[in-house]
This record gives C-alpha cells, sequence and structure tokens, in this order.
C-alpha cells in the first residue's frame, strides 16, 4: 500500500508533503458564519474554511467526516454508523470535557441547546443537501458564545432556493441506498434525503431519513426568511474490536460483539430569519425553537442501561449593524430558554462480580429534569483606517442558569431508596439544586493587505464552554456535588494567505492553552483542574495547472499536550501528548476535468501515528487510504457518478483507542468499495 501511495504523493511532488487540507476556494466566495451576513473571504479577519456546493456534490458523503476531514486543522474521528468524535485544533474529544467544545449549528442555529450537547450531534443536521459547510478553527469572534471552544461548523442552506428539481439514486455496498429529492423556486423550496446501509459489520444497519423546508417572503422594508428540518436516525451500533492489530483480520472486522447495541434519534427545528431590506444599516432577528429526543444503549457499561433523553428549546438571535465612514459595529443580544430530561433504566441484573451486582443494581438510576436560561450581549467592532488595513475588536458576555430537579431519591441508592453494598452504588443522584456560570469572551483581529491578492491576518480570542448538564448531575460513587467552572481556551493565531497566478494558498499557525479542563479522575470525580497546549501549523493549497489539471492540498502538522501533573499507571502525564492526537495529517487531491461536464478526482488521506494512551505507552502507527470520484454530466438533464473508497483495500483503523480493561482496540476501516450514482433534473 505505501508502493501505491507513493505514486499518488509523486503527482503532487511540487507541493509539501505534511499534507492536509486546500479546497479550491476563491477569494471572492461569500462567508456568513462569522457576521451573520455574506461577505468575502477575503476581508475576513481570521481562518474561514469552506466546502462548497460543487466538492459537496463530487463528495457525496454519507458520513459528515468525509468531507470535514478535507479541510485543514479538522480531524473527525469516524466511529460507527453516524457516530464520530470531533478534533478541530485539538485531539479527538471523547469522554468528560468532550462534548460541546465544537459549536455545531445548520443555517446559523446550534443543533443542540448550550449544556445539552451530544457528541455526534452533526448526524442532525441536513449535510447531505447543503449548499456549502463553513468552519472555523479555533475561538471565534463575539458572535458565538459557550461551545464554540475549539471552532465551529455551520451547514448552509439544505433546503436551497432556485435550485431545479433534482432526484438522485444511489447504490453502494452492503445494500446500501440512499433517495434524495431537491426543489426549490424564488419563494419555497423542499430537501428530502432517505438512506439505508446494512455495513459490512454484523447487525450494524443504519436507516436515516432527513426532510428540510424554506419559505422566503420580501416586504416592503424588511424579508423573512424561514427553514425547518426535521431528522429521524434509526441506528445499530458496532462497538470496539479487541486485540493489538485486530483491524487487520478480515473475519475480525467483520463482526459486532455488540449486537444488541442501538441509537434511535429524532431532531426537529424552525427558524425565521427576520432581516433590514437594505443591508447599511441593517439588522438581522432570527427566533427559532428546537426538539430533539434520542435512545440510545450503552453497551460499553456494566449492566447495559437504557438512556433516554430529550431537550425542548427556543431562543432568539440578534444583531444590529451600525456603518460609518471607515466602521462597523455589529451589537446584539441571544437569548434562549430550554426544558431537558435524562433517564437512565437497566433492565435486567448487573453481570460479572460481586462488586458489580452489588453496586449496580437494576432499575432506574438517573431521572432527572433540568430548566436552562442562557442570556449573551454583545458587540463587534470593525474599522477600517485605510485600504490596506482593517481592525477588529469583540466582546461577548454571557450568563447560563441552571434548574435541576432530581425525580428520584438523592443520593447514591437503588431507586427505591435502599442502600448497595460495598459502601454504596456506583450511580450518584445529586439533590435539586440550580447553576449560574458567567462568562466574559473578548476577541482583537488585524488584517493587512498585501496589496490586491495577498492578506496577512491575525488573531487573538477567548473562547468558553460551561459545564454540560450531564457532567454536573450525572454523578458517580461518593461524589454529590460537582463543582466546575467554565473551560477557557485563549488562542492566539497568525496567518497569511492569497492567490498567485493559478495557485491559492493560506498558512495560519496557532498557539492555544485551554485552562479548567473538566476530566474525570481515579476516583470517578467530574474535576476541572485540567491544562492542555495546543500548537500547530496548518496550510492550504490549490493550484490549477491547466484547463484539465489541478491539485489541491489540505496539511496539518501540530502538538496537543497535557499541561498539569497527574500520576496515571505510576506516569506523571504533564507534557504527554493527549491520547488520539496525531502530530500530522492531511489530504491531497489530484483533479482531472475530462470535459467541461466530466471530473475525476483522485484523493490521498494521510493519518499520522498517535498514541491510544495519556501515558503514552501505546501507539496506533497510522494510515494512508486513497479515494477515488467521477461525476459526468451525460446530458443537461442527466448526471452519472461513482466514487470507490479505499481504492488499494487498505487494513487500517477508523480510530483506536486503549484501556487497561480491554487493551487495543478499534474502529476498523472500511474494506474498498463502490458507489454509483444516478442524478435527473428538470
Amino acid at each position: 500500500m505505501k508502493n501505491k501511495c507513493a505514486l499518488l504523493i509523486a503527482a503532487v511532488a511540487a507541493l509539501p508533503v505534511a499534507v492536509a487540507q486546500a479546497e479550491e476556494v476563491a477569494l471572492e466566495e461569500v462567508f456568513v458564519t462569522a457576521t451573520r451576513m455574506a461577505e468575502p473571504i477575503a476581508e475576513g479577519v481570521g481562518n474561514r474554511a469552506l466546502i462548497n456546493s460543487e466538492q459537496l456534490k463530487l463528495n457525496a458523503h454519507d458520513h459528515i467526516q468525509q468531507v470535514l476531514n478535507q479541510l485543514p486543522g479538522v480531524d473527525f474521528s469516524r466511529n460507527n454508523g453516524q457516530e464520530y468524535l470531533p478534533a478541530i485544533r485539538s485531539p479527538a474529544l471523547s469522554g468528560a470535557g468532550a462534548c460541546g467544545s465544537v459549536l455545531m449549528a445548520e443555517d446559523g442555529i446550534p443543533l443542540r441547546p448550550a449544556g445539552f450537547c451530544n457528541i455526534n450531534e452533526l448526524f442532525e443536521a441536513h449535510s447531505e443537501q447543503a449548499q456549502s459547510i463553513e468552519v472555523i478553527r479555533g475561538p471565534a469572534n463575539a458572535l458565538f458564545g459557550s461551545n464554540a471552544l475549539h471552532g465551529v461548523v455551520n451547514v448552509i442552506g439544505p433546503a436551497a432556493f432556485e435550485r431545479a428539481v433534482t432526484l438522485r439514486m444511489e447504490g453502494g455496498p452492503d445494500d446500501f441506498g440512499r433517495l434524495q429529492f431537491a426543489w426549490g423556486d424564488t419563494t419555497k423550496a423542499v430537501a428530502f434525503t432517505g438512506s439505508h446501509e446494512n455495513s459490512f459489520r454484523e447487525a450494524a444497519g443504519v436507516d436515516q431519513q432527513k426532510l428540510s423546508l424554506g419559505l422566503r417572503s420580501n416586504f416592503e422594508s424588511f424579508k423573512v426568511t424561514t427553514g425547518i428540518t426535521a431528522v429521524n436516525l434509526n441506528q445499530e451500533t458496532a462497538g470496539y474490536i479487541e486485540g493489538t492489530d485486530a483491524y487487520t483480520d478480515d473475519d475480525l472486522i467483520k463482526t459486532n460483539p455488540n449486537p444488541e447495541a442501538y441509537r434511535d434519534a429524532k431532531a426537529l427545528r424552525l427558524w425565521s430569519r427576520f432581516e433590514a431590506a437594505e443591508q447599511q444599516p441593517g439588522w438581522v432577528v432570527t427566533p427559532y425553537v428546537r426538539y430533539s429526543e434520542m435512545a440510545f444503549l450503552q453497551h460499553f457499561l456494566p449492566g447495559q442501561p437504557l438512556e433516554e433523553n430529550g431537550q425542548s428549546s427556543i431562543g432568539l438571535q440578534s444583531a444590529f449593524y451600525f456603518y460609518g465612514d471607515h466602521s462597523q459595529v455589529i451589537a446584539g443580544l441571544d437569548l434562549e430558554y430550554t426544558q431537558g430530561w435524562l433517564e437512565q433504566y437497566q433492565a435486567s441484573a448487573t453481570v460479572g462480580s460481586a462488586f458489580l451486582q452489588a453496586t449496580i443494581p437494576a432499575g432506574y438510576q438517573y431521572d432527572y429534569d433540568v430548566d436552562a436560561t442562557q442570556a449573551a450581549p454583545f458587540v463587534q467592532w470593525q474599522w477600517l483606517p485605510n485600504e490596506s488595513w482593517k481592525f477588529t475588536a469583540g466582546l461577548r458576555y454571557e450568563n447560563m442558569r441552571y434548574d435541576y430537579d432530581n425525580q428520584m431519591v438523592d443520593g447514591r441508592t437503588r431507586e427505591d431508596g435502599s442502600e448497595c453494598g460495598f459502601g454504596g452504588c456506583r450511580y450518584t443522584r445529586p439533590a435539586d439544586r440550580a447553576d449560574t456560570f458567567n462568562n466574559w469572551s473578548p476577541s482583537l483581529g488585524a488584517l493587512y493587505h498585501l496589496g490586491d491578492n495577498h492578506q496577512l491576518f491575525a488573531t487573538l480570542a477567548r473562547g468558553f464552554r460551561a459545564p454540560q448538564t450531564s457532567e454536573l448531575y450525572r454523578l458517580q460513587r461518593a461524589q454529590t456535588v460537582a463543582e466546575l467552572d467554565s473551560e477557557q481556551l485563549d488562542s492566539l493565531e497568525l496567518g497569511v494567505r492569497g492567490s498567485v497566478a493559478s495557485l491559492r494558498y493560506e498558512l495560519v499557525a496557532y498557539a492555544m492553552h485551554k485552562d479548567n479542563l473538566i476530566f474525570r479522575d481515579s476516583d470517578y470525580f467530574y474535576v476541572n483542574d485540567g491544562e492542555t497546549s495546543h500548537q500547530g501549523i496548518e496550510l492550504a493549497l490549490a493550484y490549477r495547472v491547466n484547463e484539465h489539471w489541478d491539485m489541491s492540498l489540505a496539511a496539518t502538522s501540530a502538538r496537543h499536550r497535557y499541561d498539569y501533573s497527574e500520576i496515571l499507571s505510576g506516569i506523571d502525564i504533564d507534557g504527554n501528548d493527549v491520547d488520539t492526537a496525531p502530530r500530522h495529517f492531511g489530504v491531497a487531491k489530484l483533479g482531472w476535468n475530462i470535459t467541461a461536464r466530466a471530473r475525476t478526482e483522485l484523493e490521498w488521506e494521510h493519518m499520522g501515528s498517535y498514541y491510544t494512551d495519556p501515558e503514552n505507552l501505546h501507539q496506533y502507527e497510522g494510515h494512508d487510504v486513497a479515494n477515488l470520484r467521477a461525476r459526468w454530466q451525460v446530458l443537461p438533464s442527466l448526471t452519472l457518478s461513482a466514487k470507490v473508497l479505499n481504492l488499494f483495500d487498505t487494513e487500517y483503523a477508523k480510530r483506536a483507542d486503549y484501556t487497561t480493561f480491554s487493551g487495543d482496540r478499534y474502529f476498523p476501516g472500511q474494506p474498498r468499495s463502490f458507489y454509483f450514482a444516478a442524478e435527473y433534473s428538470w
């Protein structure tokens, strides 16, 4: 496999070897996530990455990881089905403190209310029909609050206006089938995606349905755009396979040690964007409502309890734009109210040691409600003293309050209040309480134009993440109160971007430090006295050789380390690499425009080695995987496409991990797979 990948590397030998993304994003393309208004990418202070409509059509992803990992600094680890672990300028985020570290949104509306995240929540976005996906890496500006710690992912326009009637059918291995429909005129839009897959692993099928609707109206002084997205997911979940290099066993990778596991989820979002008919001066006000619920068998825990949770929320985003001769001020207020609930129930007795049987009884283990309120005023100032310089400064204040109501007996007892053996039950239910978190988020930035086609930029920003409700109220053992503060991330970023003839580039260096890291210690207590440091360099290149050939590159070199002292297995982890944090990774592409209506693209994904435990005693060696995609508009109304994932049938792990209980364990990579699609438009 390495020799075969060397041929692909040679095809892009003119580009650096430490590679990670570079899509063909022209500087004139617009970006809306940073300011809630469309503006050219070249005018943005700080990094901005965009995956446009043509790239999404060619990729035709069935998992969000397949497109996000084409960006520099982004390395989502795919688990099973639609599950993943996010990583944006970070290690793969897992366990305590991971959920909610990246703000996930669709059309600017966060997918989940703050405090009620799900680590896999991007499956609730209709990304398969998106017009674009926008990403900000690292803490953003004052328009973003809690959860925009390591970055922002915003899925744009699944229900697109002025789109021809389009019907797309796709087939692939393991009974994969997908049907898509889309249409839009000037005032109405609809998009539907339905898919089914049995998976190459046993009892690991996935069924999804996603529907998005759009309405648009223009009035004399303002205009209104309304969006609705509904999502249903039914997933059979396959767990890790265990054993050193188990992902190289052709028979073992097809097995599922947890055929009983599943995840069922539903989500609904409705929003209306009211904005001034004239942009200067302008305003944008967006009320929204959301509902989501999920049932999830926790197959990885003793007793395999079933978690059921849900959230109903209502919110308002507002931003007012004031323009001067050389300046702009954006001021606004974001409000949100959420009613959330969670239950954890174990149907049968725990199997295992006497200790496990005594401390984890069957029955209800958690049952609580949380009402949450969030209020966040902000101001963002922009000053252009001349044609060369732009300066920005922003400040956001956010108040988050949780009112927690335990519906069971307080403490670490059985559901009937009786005591467990060995000192008490594993699961602890805190008494009713209220928790409030107040956070300030400042940001500074500067942009300098080196002529018409090159910009230098620098940002200094602070992001934060309030503790999630599950970290405060799902306690274990002797912990009765989780005294947690908000996580805080300080970031310095320096970058340069531009174009020279047929070459477009962006090079960014960053250094970040995280305080109040939330994690679960050796006593199973939630604490947040941890610290981590993050440094990296990200490179994006796109080069057009001629009208037929082009190359692109996205490269990341990074180091993510523990910055506090803790003894694990007799080893102080201070200074160690955070587990699942590769030091280099990236994607290179070679594109061939065969004709004006036909394109094929060869892609090389490189994953460097990484440690799989905090002690840095165990390691995954990394992998190289090639993919091939093609799209051909046979007739004005008919387009055919095909793709081959894992072209050379490489044995690899989508994610590797290590625990003292299981040893090395893996989510195996998919063997070589062929997909074909036909798309008809009229």
